[in-house]
């Protein structure tokens, strides 16, 4: 489950796209806090910090605890930009979150018993259809990744999100009958280039 991580950042007395300039110069990343009923907070955090972050993984689905000068609010990043030359962050959106309040984040989908896959052990293939899945938990409750076996199956089994075993407090956003993985059969590699080729040798002969 996702652990509450502290954050420190600034509170942000310009907003637009010239303030915006300036915090970056100042080493800064400029970002927002909204919802949860409040108005929207212009905050500035650590720019380097931010990066890594972002570049560690899972960033868009842990929630934070936002210090600005002592008062702490908890939210969760919505959606953050990276600069397209350089790749460090330029703003990042938070979420506030209120206890009790459940939220809709993606994450991703690990696939499992691939040792124990009769069609793989044959020499079939592993097609994962669905990397990540939509849901809806609580902020404080969501799973780094989600789940699914591939144990006991065989050429042509596929996976539908009903095999799926979700984690207590947690629901998915879609009940369509989604494909996730399907084992297809081995390839047959196309041997006409080879006789081809022998026969190009016989003609010469």
């Amino acid at each position: 489950m996702t652990a509450v991580k502290q954050i420190q950042a600034s509170a942000r007395a310009q907003v637009g796209k010239g303030a915006a300039r300036a915090v970056r110069r100042q080493g800064l990343t400029p970002a927002v806090i909204y919802g949860a009923g409040e108005a929207p907070v212009a905050i500035a955090l650590d720019a380097n910090k931010t990066r890594q972050m972002i570049y560690a993984g899972h960033f868009l689905t842990t929630l934070f605890e936002i210090d600005v000068a002592g008062k702490k609010t908890r939210a969760i990043p919505r959606d953050y930009q990276l600069d397209p030359v350089k790749d460090f962050p330029i703003h990042v959106d938070f979420l506030r979150v209120a206890a009790g309040q459940t939220i809709k984040v993606e994450v991703p989908l690990h696939v499992v018993g691939q040792e124990q896959s009769p069609g793989l052990k044959n020499g079939g293939a592993l097609q994962i259809v669905a990397h990540s899945l939509e849901i809806e938990v609580a902020p404080e409750s969501i799973p780094e990744f989600i789940e699914v076996s591939v144990a006991g199956l065989e050429v042509g089994d596929t996976l539908h999100i009903d095999a799926l075993k979700l984690p207590a407090g947690v629901s998915l956003t879609s009940t369509k009958d989604l494909t996730l993985v399907t084992i297809i059969p081995p390839t047959v590699e196309d041997e006409e280039p080879v006789a081809a080729e022998g026969e190009a040798e016989a003609a010469k002969a």
